[in-house]
């Protein structure tokens, strides 16, 4: 699928581009990993420290899963000690004009829910 490409089950259907961020964004982890990585590239430890309480399996699942997805980057900075960096794909800083708003409205309203 490529990037500008809808799911073959919703791609006449005016609701999808909700459907296909809210899905994205839905997973636990995604959102925080997300916002997180729009501070500064990270290192996986790095990241964990800053996405408190996520498994080291959560984390390199949830990595993956934004990897594969085309938002996030792995780039290995060193074979021995294996050294790696996590950043956003452009795609993914676009992301940039959701994950803020959704902070914000979070830090709003968080005692209000």
């Amino acid at each position: 699928m490529t990037q500008h490409e809808m799911p073959e089950w919703c791609e006449t259907q005016e609701w999808c581009p909700v459907t296909v961020t809210s899905e994205l964004l839905s997973r636990k982890w995604h959102p925080v990993i997300i916002h997180r990585l729009l501070q500064r590239p990270m290192g996986f430890n790095e990241l964990q420290r800053e996405v408190h309480h996520i498994s080291d399996k959560v984390l390199s699942d949830s990595l993956e899963d934004l990897q594969e997805r085309g938002i996030v980057n792995r780039e290995i900075l060193n074979e021995k000690p294996k050294e790696v960096e996590y950043s956003l794909t452009e795609t993914g800083r676009s992301l940039e004009k959701v994950i803020e708003p959704m902070f914000e409205w979070g830090k709003d309203n968080a005692g209000k829910i």
